[in-house]
């Protein structure tokens, strides 16, 4: 009998650490393009067609809520058909949408243009990179899915001001079109290329048993308390978070006016690299469920310095603690559920945690919005925060297996 070598994941030369990089890549435009830059779009559409914010935003919204409903099938699709098939969809249609995003002229066609753009996102984004690392990866691949994330904040850190750079220079319609076609020559010969399955997967393929189908995984999870612990205390967590990180300029900006409150915001997204980058080293040997519980309390601390001072330097120093939990927030539960359940399930659970989390924190910038409009200021809103990160990090220690 031949048996089929150990991949060697901890050296450089193992052919996995080619596909971080790829993903790195691919994250940094379905970030740029799918995430950040729908601030960009918004502002930029408003101006050009004179449409309400709102009527923008909402469409934002069913942007977000489709690209989840699509993520929980992430695993599925890449069952079918593949990684590299997956991501190329992806990319193929994040690039139309942004294409067509540039040539609209009703309100109507932004929703169709954003359905594409969710599709996109499902296919470029957290899902399918997490799916595609775990073919690759086991004992390192918390290390391996941080620093392909870390492309997510870098689509924001240089995302929107290229956007931005191309619009004045080439406006909304260049734009979009030059960013679409940077996408589709530099992405997808890099996947096509790069991204394969592994040998010792596809030899490993004949031998397994059959494994459970996706419809009875995604059954099986939401009636156990492990999966149900840790999916709603990171959906608490992102809530706050994204409703936190939306609304940081418009508190800020009274406070220490808009040039530092801009500083304030690169500090958060540098100190989320940060925080990434250095926990990725040792994150595969920790408890991830207590280094999650300690990341939402430092969010807590973090939002109370910020609700009780006026000092320019603490309010930095608090975005900056705030920060260097935010990216490990996106790769933690993808790093709980390989420990905790079967290898077979992982691309299924992945994939329905980050619908959950998705649809949940969706709603958090509307929610503080809301808040902050009955009661006149950001105190109550950001303690109500504060409140669901303490409750979020007692619930992600509820665990009733142990493994």
């Amino acid at each position: 009998m031949v048996t089929t070598p150990t991949p060697d994941e901890t050296s450089f030369r193992y052919h996995g650490w080619r596909i971080v990089a790829v993903c790195f890549i691919v994250a940094t435009f379905g970030w740029g393009l799918g995430f950040y830059g729908q601030s960009v779009y918004l502002a930029e559409l408003a101006r050009l067609h004179g449409w309400p914010s709102s009527q923008i935003a909402t469409a934002t919204t069913f942007f977000y809520l489709a690209g989840a409903l699509l993520v929980a099938f992430v695993g599925d699709v890449i069952r079918a058909i593949g990684a590299r098939a997956c991501l190329l969809g992806g990319i193929a249609a994040m690039a139309l949408g942004t294409v067509l995003l540039g040539r609209i002229d009703a309100p109507w066609q932004l929703y169709a243009v954003d359905a594409i753009l969710a599709v996109g996102w499902a296919g470029t984004s957290l899902g399918a990179i997490t799916n595609t690392l775990g073919l690759w990866f086991d004992r390192r691949r918390g290390m391996a899915i941080s620093l392909a994330l870390n492309g997510a904040s870098f689509g924001g850190i240089a995302g929107v001001p290229v956007l931005v750079a191309l619009i004045g220079a080439l406006g909304f319609t260049g734009a979009t079109t030059a960013a679409a076609i940077a996408a589709v020559v530099l992405l997808m010969p890099l996947v096509a290329v790069v991204v394969a399955p592994p040998l010792h997967l596809v030899s490993a393929a004949a031998a397994a048993p059959r494994a459970l189908s996706s419809g009875a995984i995604r059954s099986g999870a939401l009636r156990d308390l492990d999966f149900l612990t840790a999916t709603i205390a990171f959906s608490l967590v992102l809530l706050a978070q994204v409703g936190f990180i939306v609304h940081l300029i418009a508190y800020l900006d009274p406070l220490i006016g808009r040039e530092r409150a801009a500083v304030a915001m690169s500090l958060l997204t540098a100190m989320a690299v940060v925080g990434r980058v250095s926990l990725s080293v040792v994150i595969d040997r920790l408890n991830q469920r207590l280094v999650s519980a300690l990341s939402f309390a430092s969010q807590a601390v973090a939002l109370g310095v910020l609700i009780s001072t006026r000092d320019a330097t603490l309010l930095l120093v608090a975005c900056a603690l705030f920060g260097f939990s935010v990216g490990n927030l996106i790769t933690l539960p993808s790093l709980i559920i390989q420990r905790e359940f079967p290898t077979s399930s992982f691309g299924v659970l992945v994939a329905l945690n980050t619908a959950i989390n998705q649809v949940t924190y969706a709603f958090g910038p509307g929610v503080i919005g809301l808040l902050r409009d009955a009661s006149g200021s950001y105190t109550l809103p950001f303690t109500g925060c504060i409140a669901l990160q303490l409750a979020a990090a007692a619930l992600i220690m509820v665990r009733l297996r142990r493994r």
